[in-house]
C-alpha cells in the first residue's frame, strides 16, 4: 500500500495501522483550514503550517527534521516546489492555493536557515523516545518455509515499506511498512532472525523475522548516516550527522548505553561518517566526516575508544585482507587513503579519480594476488585495484556512476549497478 495524499484539505489525519500519524512533510488538515495571517514572519508561519508534523522545535515529529542539514540536497528550490506542490505519495500536501508565493519562499529560507538555539538530541531525549512495540517470543517458530538465512530484504523508500524474499525461489513471502525515509542498508543479528532498521531521521526499529513483528524503537539521532550491529549481536552503533555523535544501544531492546561526543582530541566536533562492525578489531571502526580521524570502539561495557590519525577525513570506507587495511575516500579533495589498522599508519594513497564509492566493493584472489573492483559516484566506471602495491590495474567503463558492487566466492562474475545512466 503506498501513502496518497489527502482527499480533502481539511480532513482529519490519517492513523496508520501501527495507530500513529502518517508521515508528512507540511502539515496536518486542520492547519490547512486556517485562513490566512497578515503579515506573518517566517517563524509564525512555520508554527501554523508546519510544527504540527514537523516540530515545534523542527526536530521532526511525525514527519523529518526540517533543518538545513537535513535539507541540504533538495537545495532552496527544492524546498519551495515540495511546500508549494506537496510530494507524491506522502502526506505532504500542495501549498500553491493556500499560501503565497512570497510566504512559501519565506518557509524555505526559514526551514533552511540554522535554527537561533543549535539543535540537540541529549542522553535524556534518546531514553524518552524509547518505546517497546510488541512483546518478544524468544521461542517462537518462523511463519514461512523458507530457509531463514536466505532471506533477502528490499527497502522500499518512496512507499515507506520491505519486501522479504524467498532467496531460493525470489519470491516475495511478506512485506511491511516501516518508517520513513529509510536507510538503504538493514543489518542483521548473527542468526539472522533480527533485523535493525535506521531512518535518515535517527529512529532505529528492531524486528522480528521470524513473526514479522516490530519490537522496539529508539530515536538515537536528528539526522542518521547509517547503524552498524557488533559481531555478537549484543550492541548496536549509531552514526550521527547531527548531533556530532556515536551513539551505542543495546542490541537486545535498544536501550541506550552509551553517547559518544564525536570531537578531536582539540574538541573540534564532526559528523560521523560511517561505522562498520569490524570483529578482528573488537567492534565497531568509524570514520570522521571533519576531523582527519578513523575511530576503533571496543564492544564491551566501558566501549573503549582508540583515534587513529589519518592525512584527511574520510567519508566512506571498506576492509581488505580481514579488516587489517581501510580504504578510505575523501570526495571533496578526491583522494583514497589505505590505513594499516594494526600500526595505524597511512600506507598508501591509490590515484583514484572522481568519487569512488568506497563503502562497496569486491575483493578476489586472482594469480595469487588480491584484487579490489569499486565503482564510482561520479564517473561510469570500475576501477580494479592491485591491492599488493594499491595501483589501478585496469578500468572498466559503465553506461553511468554506480554505488554497488557485489559478488560471491562460488561466482566468477560481480555485479555493479548504475544510478544514473541509460
Amino acid at each position: 500500500m503506498g501513502y496518497g495524499r489527502r482527499g480533502a484539505a481539511c480532513r482529519a489525519h490519517v492513523l496508520s495501522k501501527r495507530g500513529h500519524p502518517l508521515a508528512c512533510l507540511a502539515v496536518i488538515a486542520l492547519s490547512l483550514c486556517a485562513p490566512a495571517a497578515q503579515a506573518q514572519t517566517a517563524a509564525e508561519l512555520y508554527q501554523q503550517h508546519c510544527a504540527a508534523c514537523h516540530g515545534a522545535d523542527r526536530l521532526g515529529a511525525t514527519a523529518p527534521a526540517l533543518l538545513p542539514q537535513t535539507l541540504a540536497k533538495l537545495k532552496r528550490q527544492g524546498v519551495i516546489e515540495v511546500i508549494a506542490n506537496g510530494r507524491p505519495a506522502t502526506q505532504m500536501p500542495d501549498f500553491n492555493q493556500t499560501i503565497n508565493a512570497q510566504d512559501i519562499a519565506a518557509l524555505a529560507d526559514y526551514a533552511l536557515a540554522p535554527p537561533d538555539t543549535p539543535p540537540a538530541w541529549r542522553d535524556k531525549d534518546i531514553r524518552a523516545s524509547h518505546r517497546q512495540l510488541s512483546p518478544p517470543a524468544p521461542n517462537a517458530r518462523p511463519l514461512y518455509d523458507a530457509d531463514p538465512l536466505n532471506l533477502i530484504l528490499v527497502v522500499e523508500k518512496t512507499d515507506h515499506h520491505i519486501s522479504v524474499l524467498d532467496g531460493d525461489r525470489l519470491a516475495v513471502i511478506r512485506r511491511f511498512q516501516t518508517l520513513p525515509r529509510l536507510h538503504g542498508g538493514p543489518k542483521f543479528s548473527p542468526a539472522g532472525r533480527y533485523v535493525y532498521l535506521a531512518s535518515r531521521d535517527g529512529w532505529i526499529e528492531k524486528h522480528d523475522l521470524y513473526r514479522f513483528k516490530p519490537l522496539y524503537r529508539v530515536r538515537a539521532g536528528i539526522n542518521t548516516r547509517n547503524i552498524a550491529v557488533s559481531a555478537d549481536g549484543r550492541y548496536v552503533a549509531v552514526a550521527n550527522y547531527l548531533p556530532h555523535s556515536l551513539v551505542i544501544l543495546d542490541g537486545a531492546d535498544l536501550s541506550l548505553l552509551k553517547v559518544i561526543p564525536a570531537q578531536s582530541e582539540g574538541g573540534k566536533p564532526s559528523r560521523v561518517s560511517a561505522v562498520y562492525q569490524a570483529a578482528p578489531h573488537g567492534g565497531f571502526i568509524a570514520a570522521m566526516k571533519d576531523i582527519a580521524e578513523v575511530w576503533q570502539i571496543d564492544a564491551k561495557p566501558g566501549f573503549a575508544l582508540r583515534k587513529i590519525p589519518t592525512d584527511a577525513p574520510i567519508e566512506d570506507f571498506f576492509f581488505i585482507d580481514n579488516h587489517r587495511y581501510l580504504i578510505g575516500a575523501n570526495r571533496a579533495h578526491q583522494t583514497t587513503s589505505v590505513i594499516d589498522l594494526a600500526s595505524g599508519k597511512t600506507v598508501a594513497k591509490p590515484p583514484l579519480a572522481g568519487m569512488p564509492h568506497l563503502g562497496s566493493g569486491v575483493v578476489w584472489q586472482r594469480d595469487g594476488r588480491r584484487l579490489l573492483a569499486t565503482p564510482n559516484l561520479k564517473t561510469g566506471q570500475v576501477v580494479i585495484l592491485d591491492t599488493q602495491n594499491w595501483q589501478p590495474l585496469a578500468t572498466l567503463t559503465t553506461d553511468g556512476p554506480g554505488f554497488f558492487a557485489r559478488s560471491h566466492p562460488n561466482s566468477r562474475y560481480a555485479w555493479v549497478d548504475v544510478f544514473f545512466g541509460p
